[in-house]
């Protein structure tokens, strides 16, 4: 059964090796995902996820993070739907547990 996640937030961005942009899951909805986590997670916590912004779908991983998770908002998803750094923006995330 699918369980669906409406996360809102500003991109941010986290500068490692690349640069990478997230949305940060907030802590009611860090909560309810990890709960069936540990069903879907296929190792380092990373949980397997399908993606919506606008029109756009993409599948990714929910990386874990100070016992919250982050999306990585990929940078063709950014390019479709005109985003940028410290956009707030809605995803959609579908985990199938």
């Amino acid at each position: 059964m699918p369980m669906r996640v409406d996360v809102s937030g500003p991109i941010v961005e986290w500068r490692g090796p690349a640069p990478y942009h997230f949305v940060v899951v907030p802590d009611d909805e860090a909560d309810r995902i990890a709960h069936v986590a540990a069903a879907v997670t296929y190792g380092w916590g990373m949980v397997p996820v399908t993606c919506r912004i606008g029109d756009t779908v993409w599948t990714t991983s929910l990386w874990p993070r100070a016992n919250a998770y982050v999306i990585p908002i990929k940078d063709q998803v950014r390019r479709a739907e005109r985003l940028g750094l410290g956009d707030w923006t809605t995803v959609t995330v579908q985990l199938r547990v």
